[in-house]
């Protein structure tokens, strides 16, 4: 057999190998399950970490707020502190100017 005259079938053949190489790289690298894909989900993970870390951090001080105005241990500043804030409570010998 001459080299002029390859089948049609070995020409397909190579042709269809090499579309699914390329289709198959090509998802792999950017596809749903790719290396960007990957490297976007790594990010937000770091990101949201960091949000967790931040809400942790507000959930260890609002429990300490609670604990020092519960019924076991009282902080009459903190008390003090929250009544002025909250609904505007004056003591009697200060002058409010706004």
């Amino acid at each position: 057999m001459n080299r002029k005259n390859l089948p049609v079938g070995v020409f397909v053949y190579f042709v269809i190998a090499f579309s699914l190489g390329a289709y198959f790289t090509f998802a792999a690298v950017q596809g749903d399950f790719g290396l960007f894909s990957r490297a976007e989900i790594d990010a937000e993970a770091s990101e949201l970490q960091v949000q967790l870390d931040l809400l942790n951090a507000e959930v260890v001080l609002m429990e300490n707020l609670t604990h020092r105005l519960s019924d076991t241990y009282l902080d009459l500043d903190l008390l003090d502190e929250q009544a002025r804030a909250v609904i505007g409570l004056l003591r009697s010998d200060e002058i409010v100017i706004r």
